[in-house]
């Protein structure tokens, strides 16, 4: 019979590194520190300041002002869910659905329902709200405006 050592070393050469499972330590920070994912900080900050100014109007009564409010909320809760798809790596998780065509047409139908909120409010002003003229910049010195 073959002769065992007399003593024998159970620890291994290498240890396996400590994971940590909670959810900061799956957040991508270079996500943040890029320009897609400023740009859609930014727009989520303008998206809720476009809301509030809105929601704050005292014409809350007219219809275009609702649609505004729909659209722009909507769109700021879209694109907060879309910020933490994108921050915590959700979208390498699903690599069937081809994300920069579902970006696309994100913001896309964002861009027609925004303008279609522009023109729904432009459209909503009363012409006597700015003593006549229909926009704000457009003073008595005005060579354009007809006195």
């Amino acid at each position: 019979m073959a002769d065992f050592p007399g003593k024998v070393s159970t620890q291994t050469s290498s240890q396996e590194p400590q994971r940590s499972y909670g959810i900061l330590s799956s957040v991508d920070m270079n996500f943040i520190k890029s320009i897609p994912g400023i740009l859609l900080l930014a727009e989520i900050v303008v998206g809720l300041l476009v809301w509030a100014l809105i929601a704050s109007t005292p014409y809350s009564s007219a219809s275009a002002y609702v649609w505004v409010m729909i659209v722009s909320v909507t769109l700021w809760l879209l694109s907060i869910a879309l910020l933490v798809v994108l921050l915590l790596s959700f979208h390498q998780s699903l690599p069937l659905i081809p994300w920069p065509l579902v970006l696309m047409g994100f913001y896309s139908v964002a861009t027609v329902l925004y303008l279609t909120a522009f023109l729904a409010n432009a459209a909503s002003v009363p012409l006597n709200f700015y003593h006549g003229h229909l926009g704000t910049s457009a003073g008595k010195n005005s060579r354009l405006l007809p006195k």
